[in-house]
């Protein structure tokens, strides 16, 4: 790895990291052997105080379509329901994004472009079970106006953005939701100001390892925002400990243990979209 070195310019930033450096240059060298993989709210698309409001940013879809056919594949990898995110991104029907792959609720969901369908196993019935006692929950611990539920189908997440102390409501939630969970076989998933409820057994880890694997990739990249993103950061990992050169980058810097081990720290999903658009460019030239 050490014999392709990463020439950095002013659109393409240079990792702080050996590590990052060798996958950069590994990528750039053999882009058709690299699995990009793409957490979404946050990464491709800016975090809003509405999640149904969120939609990718402008320059994502050009970005990814220019990308696309140059790598072994993309893959959206996300907490949403997976025809959510097809949806919010404007993913269906791109030139360029003919075998785009979404991986929905951290890898249980999957939608490919090609067929256009979601494949998903049946739901948890935990789940609805938390979502009947949610209302209940959040009333006795007297959650206030600006505290709600954002329905996920196979999980339920509750936000505290709009709250008028949210990072005090977020924390007065964050134990009696976890009971709650727990008492239903299911576990929570925090992230900025949400606190989410989902099946156990899945994670973005899992997902992408077992993407990498399916894809025989000979590299990968993997950005995300937050904490739900370490797992996938784990399992890249793993990959470069198994000789699978990996790059790790964090779109903003508000998820701390994210921003602190990835190998490029950039400053938000306009910066993200910027870098997938220069490395774009950069294979195009090969």
């Amino acid at each position: 790895m050490g014999s392709h070195p990463y020439e950095a310019d002013a659109a393409l930033p240079e990792p702080r990291t050996p590590a990052g450096r060798d996958a950069l240059a590994v990528i750039l060298d053999r882009p058709q052997d690299t699995v990009v993989a793409l957490d979404f709210d946050g990464t491709l698309a800016e975090i809003v105080p509405d999640p149904e409001q969120a939609r990718a940013h402008p320059g994502a879809v050009p970005a990814l379509s220019a990308l696309a056919p140059r790598v072994a594949s993309v893959a959206v990898l996300t907490g949403r329901p997976a025809g959510v995110a097809v949806r919010y991104g404007g993913f269906a029907g791109v030139p360029g994004l003919e075998h785009l792959v979404v991986l929905g609720h951290y890898g249980a969901e999957r939608w490919d472009a090609v067929s256009g369908e979601v494949h998903a196993p049946a739901p948890d019935p935990g789940v609805d079970a938390v979502r009947a006692e949610l209302p209940g929950v959040l009333a006795a611990v007297g959650a206030g106006e600006g505290t709600w539920i954002e329905e996920k189908g196979r999980a339920v997440a509750v936000h505290t953005r709009r709250a008028d102390d949210p990072e005090a409501a977020f924390e007065a939630l964050r134990a009696p939701i976890a009971e709650l969970a727990a008492r239903h076989g299911l576990i929570v998933e925090p992230g900025r100001l949400v606190l989410e409820v989902r099946p156990p057994g899945v994670d973005k880890g899992v997902a992408l390892t077992d993407y990498v694997r399916e894809k025989r990739a000979g590299a990968v990249l993997y950005a995300g925002d937050d904490l739900g993103d370490l797992a996938a950061y784990a399992a890249v990992e793993k990959l470069r400990s198994d000789g699978v050169p990996g790059l790790l980058l964090a779109s903003g810097t508000e998820v701390p243990e994210l921003a602190e081990r990835a190998d490029l720290v950039l400053s938000g999903p306009a910066a993200l979209v910027g870098f997938l658009a220069a490395l774009a460019e950069r294979v195009q030239l090969r």
